[in-house]
Formats: C-alpha cells, sequence, structure tokens
C-alpha cells in the first residue's frame, strides 16, 4: 500500500480508523470491566487488561491514561443514549411521553450484553472511588449537551442560571435512575426492570421539570 501524500510505499501497519479505534477501545473496556469484577481494581493491572484484550501494554496506555478510566466507553453508552433522545425531542411532543417511547438504556445495544455490562460497571462504582470518579465525570460532561437542548427549547442562553440548573437536575435524574436500575438487574436485565426504568425516568425528570415539556420550541 502506498502513501496518499508521497506516493511511496508505507511502512508498518495501516493506520487505523476513528471507527476502528472506537471498536478497540470498547473491546478493551468489555475486557477490563469483567476483570474488575474478578478481581477488583486494586488488583488488576493494565498489563493484565491488555494481554486480555489481546493488545500490547503500548496500545492500551496509548488509549487510556489510567487503568480506571478503562471503564468509560461502557458507562458513556449509556449517557450517550440519554443525550442522544435529548436531541432529538420533537417541539411537539412533551418530554415524559418522548422519553416513554424513545429512550434506550444504551446508546448501541451491541454487541450483544452490552446493557448488561454497562449496568454491571455502574454497580462496581459503588465499591470502587475511582470507576465513581470516571462515572460522576461523564455525566458532568453530559450537562452541556442537555444545557444546549434546554437553551433551545426556552429560548434561553445557554449561560442562564436557570437553564443549568435544568440541566444539572436532568443529569441528577438520570443518575440516580441508573443507579437504580443497575441494583434491580444484580440477577440479570429483563424486559420489564428496563420498562421499570425507562417509566421511572420519565416520572422524575416530570416532576424535577415540571412545565418545561410545554415551553414552546424556538428557532
Amino acid at each position: 500500500m502506498k502513501d496518499v501524500a508521497t506516493g511511496k510505499p508505507r511502512r508498518g501497519r495501516p493506520p487505523v480508523s476513528d471507527e476502528q479505534r472506537e471498536r478497540q477501545r470498547f473491546d478493551i473496556s468489555r475486557h477490563a470491566v469483567r476483570l474488575f469484577a474478578e478481581q477488583g481494581v486494586a488488583g488488576t493491572s493494565g498489563e493484565q487488561i491488555a494481554q486480555a484484550a489481546g493488545v500490547s501494554e503500548r496500545t492500551f496506555w496509548r488509549f487510556f491514561p489510567h487503568k480506571e478510566s478503562c471503564v468509560e466507553p461502557l458507562l458513556a453508552q449509556g449517557v450517550d443514549a440519554f443525550c442522544a433522545v435529548l436531541r432529538g425531542w420533537p417541539a411537539e411532543l412533551e418530554l415524559i411521553d418522548y422519553l416513554r417511547s424513545a429512550y434506550t438504556p444504551v446508546a448501541d445495544p451491541s454487541p450483544a450484553g452490552t446493557v448488561d455490562s454497562m449496568l454491571g460497571v455502574v454497580r462496581l462504582t459503588h465499591d470502587e472511588p475511582g470507576l465513581r470518579a470516571v462515572y460522576l465525570m461523564l455525566h458532568e460532561r453530559a450537562e452541556k449537551t442537555l444545557v444546549d437542548v434546554l437553551a433551545r427549547r426556552l429560548g434561553q442562553p445557554a449561560d442562564a442560571i436557570d437553564v443549568r440548573v435544568q440541566a444539572a437536575a436532568m443529569s441528577a435524574v438520570l443518575r440516580v435512575a441508573t443507579d437504580d436500575v443497575a441494583q434491580a438487574t444484580v440477577g440479570g436485565v429483563t424486559s420489564g426492570v428496563l420498562d421499570g426504568h425507562r417509566e421511572q425516568l420519565a416520572r422524575a425528570l416530570g416532576l424535577v421539570l415540571r412545565g418545561l415539556s410545554q415551553a414552546p420550541a424556538t428557532a
């Protein structure tokens, strides 16, 4: 294969696409979570995770600054799913009705077992402070997306205090509801439990953000 820029034969491995890189990070995350569950975070090394995932230690540390951050790709599935639903919130629908019909616990349910793995990490965060810090960081990061959605919905600037407070409240509701469903699925994920999680999330957001879904949309 030739280098596009020079026209000369390219040496070494071909460049990895962003999609391949994300798939690899996600695969490493799954292996890390399994080892953390079996051995604890303190008893698991970056070298062990790399070996389990079939990558070099150099690749592992290039993807993750510390071993606790390995859980981010899996945990992000839950936060990203919620943000994706909020971005698609139609102007003519109330938030509660829309969540009941459109929300799923993870952004991408493939490969099989992603929901179980994500909720398993959430359970681990209760006993592992390093993992909990990653979990809370993801929720805080998601607030920017929530602020953008709410600012447009309310016709207010993104830096308005009520917009930022409501975004923080939505993030807190998601975190508490996810913590609850993670505990409820210790014995396994069922459609009934996930339906209950969706309903709990919708009701809680309705209480916290009462009247928000009736706010007129702005261009």
